[in-house]
């Protein structure tokens, strides 16, 4: 499956892994690379050495481009970060919550292409207008901190407004070949993907996260500024259900995200023997999608499921209009 994303990636499938904190580190995305997407290292809660180690974990698995994931609200830190990530072998940056361009302009010396993580029309505009070689259109159906607008809508419309000059992927909600088929009848050239490869094997997690998700269903998830002050999809829990009732106890960010952590409800960056994870409160980000994953399956085999999936879709598709 060929598009514009595939090209510019170098990669054989429009797959990629969305760079989740907490959970997309090196056996992650080694798996979803060399099974021949994309796959992004999660690096917002990663000091600059555990970064350095799980790059060159990844490069002990695979030859292939991988990226990494950095919040542009890091300030002066963000261009250390970036040198970082070039230095050891990253092909793609992929900026959050804004688009430095001294950052742009270090990656594009060195060759290293940048992404651009974006809710609406404007942003995506914006971060063309910066320098990024690709946009991400992610609707609020996504998991952990998302925007107002719905993939549906959002994502022919960024194709509308930018698509002229770099390949658009679509984020938010995707779970399966279907989804990816239907990015690319929008006109995207591709998929980010996140909450489906939290339930794998290679997914980094804290206690209970995975099962959590395989329970959930369809309406298993709310946007809700309880774990940090700022909107963010989650799975529902039980102190997600008190700030419904008690809004008014929602503080703004950082201080809310500083009552999550001293109220031992919010663990990203944990693993499986992090302590203290309680499931009736514990922050777990899951997008709208959730409701259909019912079974942890390799991540390398995800990959070519959703190729085969929409091959499928698409030659359903094509019988219908012949």
């Amino acid at each position: 499956m060929r598009t514009r994303l595939t090209e510019l990636l170098d990669i054989e499938h429009p797959v990629m892994l969305a760079g989740m904190g907490g959970v997309s580190y090196a056996p992650l995305v080694a798996a979803v690379s060399a099974a021949g997407g994309f796959g992004c290292l999660g690096a917002s809660t990663m000091s600059a050495e555990m970064l350095v180690s799980e790059m060159a974990a990844v490069r002990a698995v695979t030859d292939r481009p991988f990226g990494v994931d950095l919040l542009a609200v890091m300030g002066d830190e963000l261009v250390r970060r970036v040198q970082v990530l070039i230095d050891g072998g990253a092909s793609l940056f992929v900026a959050g919550l804004g688009v430095p361009t001294d950052a742009v302009d270090l990656c594009h010396k060195h060759g290293v292409l940048v992404a651009s993580m974006c809710g609406k029309v404007l942003h995506a505009e914006r971060a063309v207008a910066s320098g990024c070689d690709l946009v991400v259109a992610q609707g609020t159906e996504a998991g952990g901190h998302t925007g107002q607008v719905a993939t549906m809508p959002l994502v022919p419309q960024v194709v509308d407004a930018v698509g002229d000059r770099v390949p658009v992927v679509a984020a938010g909600g995707i779970f399966d070949g279907r989804g990816l088929a239907a990015a690319l009848a929008l006109g995207a050239d591709g998929v980010w993907v996140g909450t489906r490869f939290i339930a794998t094997p290679e997914a980094r997690s804290v206690a209970g996260y995975k099962e959590a998700l395989l329970a959930a269903g369809e309406d298993g998830t709310l946007i809700t500024r309880a774990y940090s002050g700022k909107p963010m999809r989650v799975l529902r829990n039980d102190y997600t259900n008190h700030f419904v009732e008690h809004p008014d106890e929602i503080e703004a960010f950082p201080t809310q995200l500083r009552n999550a952590l001293g109220a031992n409800a919010w663990h990203l960056g944990g693993d499986e023997g992090t302590e203290g994870i309680d499931q009736t409160k514990e922050g777990f980000p899951a997008g709208q999608g959730v409701g259909g994953i019912d079974e942890l399956v390799p991540s390398g085999e995800l990959v070519a499921r959703f190729v085969a999936e929409a091959d499928a879709a698409m030659a359903k598709m094509a019988a219908i209009s012949g």
